[in-house]
């Protein structure tokens, strides 16, 4: 390794989403795409055994609440690529998966700016108790205008607001599922009749700017109490959010070196809240193309490149950044003086990009990029070879693992398990078999809890009982 840290495993995430083709616009044309059967329990059921066996730490759902409606003013386009639209609820997918499985995690996606938390709370309690604490949220804060328009509102909050919003609904978060019921409220006594003991019940009492919930969670703690906190946002305010609330972290970047500096501003973050550099486990999203050998993999990756939908892609773009790319030509650069109340971190991502000559990329070059896979780099080759340039990036970024996105589906996902993984555990480098216990324990091996150093446990009810 080139970086004075431990030898550790890679980690796999599945990077999948409730919907027809979600990071590679036009692929659900392939004859082998079973995308479009995401309506179904049999594809997540499927696909949750293959990820299982291939030791995956979980499967990520992404999740949107509006359509990609900026490019060209519309979501005609959208509409006509399938670009992440139709698309279905996430949570309702868990309980299937987690009924046919017992190790794989999963990190579901969920918005902090359009449903309470106090139901949300309910939720997140019934899904950690249903899998037996397998589960973990994604808390994002929204960035789709068609999203706010049809709640009601004009356009999403002001970037930094939305997170100052976030911050207090994961504080009412944490005060109901850690601060509210005792470890031994339910008691359970069949001669006294008594299922709960009141007195281990307490109220939280909060009153915010942006929230008031006085009364007591109605679900009893869940195995992990508060399930694992995912986050994505890799902009400043993003950052801090996670420095102090994440626990996994999902970044995008197109290069070793730009994915180091994004590893090392997220770890200098964690610390300085005052947590381990390596509480937060960090993925970096990756699209592997692979077989039996380079050729199969490569024009596999050839083929799957012929049925991309480059204005599908310049679709997603526009609503990641905020942008109407349909205003730019096919030739020009994304200038420095865009401004966004999208997904800051992508406008940023997508001026550094550039290609092998040194030069930004042009739309044109982002687009034919975005077709297979999403913005992640993506690796073709034989097993062994994805596995060796898989533990290069490791061992120069410092990152933790990947969140795998797919070409196709199931079929990445069952290639990266037949041909890789293999391949990663000759080398040392990937499990063998699962840790015991919830996802937390299993990312962690710390226990089943939020940790002490870690801002929710902070609202535990020891400390919330002492101040009432």
């Amino acid at each position: 390794m080139t970086l004075n840290q431990p030898q550790r495993h890679i980690r796999f995430n599945a990077f999948d989403m409730n919907c027809v083709g979600h990071q590679s616009p036009g692929l659900w044309r392939h004859p082998q795409d079973k995308s479009a059967d995401y309506k179904t329990i049999g594809y997540w059921t499927h696909l949750a055994k293959v990820l299982e066996e291939g030791l995956f730490d979980g499967l990520f759902i992404a999740d949107v609440l509006g359509t990609y409606d900026v490019f060209g003013g519309s979501n005609e386009v959208t509409l006509r690529a399938g670009t992440q639209v139709p698309v279905n609820d996430p949570f309702m997918l868990v309980s299937a998966m987690a009924a046919v499985t017992e190790n794989l995690g999963f990190g579901v996606t969920a918005g902090t700016a359009y449903e309470h938390p106090y139901p949300f709370a309910r939720r997140l309690a019934t899904l950690d108790h249903l899998t037996n604490g397998r589960v973990g949220w994604n808390v994002v804060t929204g960035y789709l205008p068609s999203a706010a328009r049809n709640m009601g509102q004009t356009d999403q909050m002001e970037h930094d607001e939305r997170y100052a919003h976030a911050d207090e609904y994961l504080e009412v978060i944490y005060k109901l599922l850690e601060g509210s019921w005792e470890e031994d409220a339910v008691v359970k006594d069949r001669e006294a009749g008594v299922f709960v003991d009141p007195a281990k019940v307490h109220e939280i009492g909060h009153e915010g700017k942006y929230f008031k919930v006085p009364g007591i969670a109605i679900t009893e703690p869940s195995p992990q109490r508060t399930p694992v906190i995912f986050q994505a946002g890799a902009s400043k305010r993003g950052t801090e959010f996670a420095a102090t609330n994440a626990e996994a972290v999902f970044v995008t970047c197109p290069t070793k070196e730009m994915l180091a500096a994004s590893v090392k501003k997220i770890r200098d973050a964690v610390e300085a809240a005052g947590r381990g550099r390596y509480d937060v486990r960090i993925y970096a999203m990756q699209t592997v193309v692979t077989g039996p050998d380079n050729a199969t993999a490569q024009a596999k990756f050839e083929d799957y490149k012929s049925y991309a939908d480059v204005n599908g892609a310049l679709a997603l773009i526009s609503g990641w950044m905020g942008v109407d790319l349909s205003s730019y030509g096919p030739d020009d650069v994304i200038g420095e003086n865009v401004k966004s109340n999208a997904i800051q971190s992508s406008v940023e991502t997508f001026q550094k990009a550039s290609g092998d000559d040194g030069k930004p990329w042009t739309i044109r070059q982002l687009a034919e990029w975005v077709g297979v896979g999403g913005f992640g780099p993506i690796t073709v080759g034989s097993g062994e070879e994805v596995a060796k340039k898989l533990i290069e990036w490791v061992d120069e970024t410092d990152v933790d693992g990947f969140n795998l996105a797919y070409a196709i589906t199931p079929g990445t996902f069952e290639d990266i398990v037949e041909f890789v993984v293999p391949e990663l555990q000759k080398r040392g480098a990937y499990p063998t078999t699962y840790a015991e216990g919830t996802l937390r324990n299993k990312l962690f091996g710390k226990g089943d809890r939020l940790p002490e150093q870690h801002r929710g446990a902070g609202y535990r009810l020891g400390a919330a009982v002492a101040a009432s």
